[in-house]
């Protein structure tokens, strides 16, 4: 399955054989027993546009319970008739943004990794994207708009930060030309799977935003 991968995808498989979640969460690591299960699909691509290599995300509606505006990549709770992670973050993005399951390569799972605010138990499921295309959102009641981020955008430092919750916590963050910052669990994943397979750029961590309401 591998074969079919772009060769600047390596790094990713490679990491698949040694990450853990005390590496991606190292506050929260491991979900408790009553934790949600549920996936998000972390889909990378060649790019739909003129921007290179770029990877999946989503605006979260404004009228959700749980995340309202939060940047984060497709997927969702596991319905009972799911078979497996995989399946749930391949139904979420098909359901969300129309990305049919069928266009995509899946070539690994990154640990299990809980999401305290909504308890969920969260797996990211990692696949590749050949044939990108443009995509809408297919459910405006779970989704705002599909944002195609270059990888570019991501890693250049003069878009990166840390916000600051106000209960005190301060995460990573990006700006990615959105009204709010990619922060939170969705960013702290791309970070910290950014720094373990080398394509991190120095970045002044220091450099602290309010998070906006």
């Amino acid at each position: 399955m591998t074969s079919h991968l772009p060769g600047w995808l390596e790094p990713l498989v490679r990491l698949l054989d040694s990450v853990e979640a005390e590496h991606l969460a190292p506050r929260f690591p491991h979900p408790p027993a009553e934790a949600t299960p549920a996936a998000v699909l972390m889909v990378f691509s060649d790019g739909a546009g003129d921007d290179g290599r770029d990877v999946l995300l989503t605006e979260r509606a404004a009228t959700l319970r749980n995340h309202a505006r939060q940047i984060s990549f497709p997927g969702g709770k596991q319905d009972p008739t799911d078979r497996d992670a995989e399946h749930t973050a391949l139904r979420e993005a098909h359901e969300e943004v129309g990305l049919d399951p069928e266009e995509v390569i899946v070539f690994g799972e990154l640990p299990t990794l809980w999401l305290p605010p909504s308890n969920h138990a969260v797996t990211p499921v990692l696949a590749y994207w050949p044939d990108p295309r443009r995509l809408e959102p297919r459910s405006p009641a779970e989704v705002e708009q599909v944002l195609q981020t270059p990888l570019e955008r991501l890693l250049d430092p003069r878009r990166r930060y840390s916000v600051v919750h106000p209960s005190g916590w301060t995460g990573p963050a990006f700006d990615i030309g959105t009204d709010v910052p990619l922060w939170g669990f969705t960013a702290g994943i791309i970070s910290r799977v950014f720094e373990r397979v080398g394509w991190e750029r120095p970045w002044d961590a220091s450099r602290t935003i309010p998070l906006p309401e």
